[in-house]
């Protein structure tokens, strides 16, 4: 459980109090560089405040009291500041603006003073007017608007630059907490696991940890869900807070492409990132996928996370040097990892032995300190055992051997003594467990059944390739697409599944506003004729489900792929109760297999 800061919240502050008090940085090189930035609009247009009103107003709002930052005019209360940031989700011009507009005049009457990302001479002109059209007359009603409105807005359109800072020095000032470590991972897979791998391992050395994600934010053991993979600026950084109330010393958190380009994570204090790979996702966010990475390598940028010391990144995935290229520019500690051992990694997985039980892995490791980047000889060979050690992990999958080198690379990462490091992580090994949803097998007293959120291309040959080489009978895939996404991803999701496993079903993932069947339709454009043969349609999932457990031999492995933690499905911007793991435990137990 977390501790509220409602009641700190409610603490009466100033931005002068802020930037006089802060010790991480001048807040108020910080407020004249949002003055600055704060020029409404550039010629031809006119300026809306003299230089001297605007000097005015810069003193004025930096004595003006408040009690906390929002950015839900909703939620506003009474003397807080309200931030106004660009929508990310409309696609409408017109209808940003009107709504954004809304949201301005509805915060107006209660805040202490607004922040806008969004010139507000634009938003209170006509909505459906392009800036560069605006008649004089309407600026100059905007102007009078802008004026008569209860509380001074203040344009800062790059206020994603520094919120997360200003976020925390509230925090700071009202109570100071010593705040946690903060181990970032990005990547499209992989993310869920490897942070709550680090966080695993790090309390199993000593450490208090918590980690924030897909998967939930909390302490390990005690997740709470989340909306979000990354949440805005505002709940991360008072999350952070509370984790430093409860004196963690480790925070793990999954960093998404979109808190990452929407800069959710400003002024969190990241000292080790880690880089998982990069596949088909979230295209309908991203215009490419060079645009997609670009918002991962963000990551490894020390102008964006200053405390920044290391880099841990895949050696194996084919974008890597994108992220090797940002973290050199960024003078950072650059440890690699690798499933290949002719590769030049820092750790490798030098041989893997896989079983329904787990891997055992010989994982060889070059790394001399905590200084600058070690690496392996270009052959891979001639190691002697010093640098080479045994680990046993539970954790199905050989993607999953990758995740794990990517945690242990990090652990060693906040140590101080590898050496003694990596043989504490190799005696606490099988003690891991994998996160909910992400290769969990549910019991049964006959064949192998298996939950996973594998919901990418990628993800699903991943996950499917490392149980075939378990698999005695019969491989089944039982998945779909989620609604109101990418399209393009829907047929190759299906190959993905043909491609890997002997049988396949198609059902629906969570189809939100979509018709479950279209999205079907999507998936098998096309399919030949033998893959129709192997491919069975059930548009409801549940039925879908049972169907599998029913046709699936003793000798049969079943992945119920695509969902994993979830524990709803979304249809018509309703969500429903449902969890896979339950669905397929009820399963196993009507058809007398549990």
């Amino acid at each position: 459980m977390t501790v509220s800061t409602s009641s700190l919240n409610r603490t009466t502050v100033t931005l002068q109090q802020l930037a006089e008090s802060s010790n991480k940085h001048s807040l108020q090189q910080t407020l004249t560089a949002m003055i600055a930035a704060s020029v409404p609009v550039q010629p031809p247009l006119a300026q809306i405040l003299s230089t001297q009103t605007r000097r005015n107003q810069q003193d004025s709002i930096a004595a003006i009291p408040f009690h906390q930052f929002c950015l839900d005019s909703r939620q506003l209360k009474k003397n807080d500041v309200f931030v106004l940031l660009k929508s990310q989700a409309l696609q409408s011009q017109t209808l940003h603006s009107q709504k954004s507009r809304d949201y301005l005049i509805q915060a107006a009457n209660n805040a202490a003073f607004v922040f806008s990302e969004i010139d507000p001479i634009v938003l209170l002109t006509t909505a459906d007017m392009n800036t560069s059209s605006l008649a004089d007359d309407s600026q100059s009603v905007a102007q009078q608007q802008l004026i008569a409105l209860p509380c001074p807005v203040l344009y800062v359109p790059n206020i994603r630059d520094f919120f997360g800072d200003l976020i925390q020095a509230h925090l700071q000032y009202q109570q100071p907490v010593t705040l946690p470590a903060v181990v970032a991972v990005t990547g499209t897979n992989g993310k869920t696991t490897i942070s709550q791998l680090v966080a695993q391992l790090a309390q199993l050395m000593g450490m208090s940890s918590a980690v924030m994600g897909t998967a939930g934010n909390g302490t390990l053991g005690a997740l709470v869900q989340a909306s979000h993979t990354t949440g805005d600026a505002l709940a991360v950084q008072q999350f952070l807070y509370q984790m430093g109330q409860e004196n963690v010393d480790l925070l793990a958190l999954e960093a998404s492409s979109h808190g990452l380009d929407q800069q959710r994570l400003q002024g969190m204090p990241v000292s080790v990132a880690i880089y998982t790979n990069l596949s088909r996702d979230h295209l309908d966010y991203h215009a490419d996928m060079a645009e997609y990475a670009a918002a991962k390598a963000k990551l490894f940028d020390k102008t964006h996370f200053p405390e920044l010391t290391h880099a841990i990144i895949n050696l194996d995935d084919e974008h890597a040097q994108i992220m090797l290229d940002m973290a050199h520019t960024s003078a950072l500690t650059v440890w690699t990892y690798s499933l290949n051992p002719t590769k030049n990694a820092t750790f490798v997985a030098a041989t893997i032995n896989p079983s329904l039980q787990g891997v055992e892995i010989a994982v060889r490791y070059n790394v001399r300190n905590n200084t600058g980047d070690v690496h392996l000889d270009s052959t891979g060979s001639n190691h002697d055992q010093t640098n080479t050690i045994t680990v046993v992990s539970p954790l199905l999958g050989r993607f999953n051997v990758a995740n794990l080198l990517a945690a242990i690379a990090a652990t060693v990462a906040l140590g101080t003594d590898i050496d003694h490091d990596i043989k504490r992580i190799a005696a606490v090994a099988p003690q891991l467990q994998g996160a909910v949803g992400r290769m969990q097998r549910v019991p049964s007293n006959e064949g192998c059944f298996i939950v996973d959120y594998a919901h990418t291309p990628d993800a699903l040959q991943q996950v499917l390739a490392s149980l075939k080489t378990h698999c005695d009978g019969q491989l089944w895939a039982v998945f779909g697409c989620g609604g109101d996404r990418d399209a393009g991803k829907r047929p190759l999701m299906a190959q993905a599944g043909l491609a890997g496993a002997d049988q396949i079903i198609l059902t629906a993932d969570n189809p939100r506003t979509e018709d479950p069947n279209m999205i079907l339709q999507d998936m098998q454009a096309g399919m030949s004729a033998e893959q129709y043969q192997r491919t069975h349609i059930e548009p409801a999932r549940q039925k879908a489900i049972e169907y599998a457990v029913q046709q699936a031999a003793a000798a049969d492995i079943v992945v119920i792929a695509g969902k994993g933690h979830e524990t709803y499905q979304e249809i018509n911007n309703v969500r429903y109760d449902f969890d896979d793991s339950v669905v397929l435990q009820n399963a196993l137990q009507q058809a007398g297999r549990a």
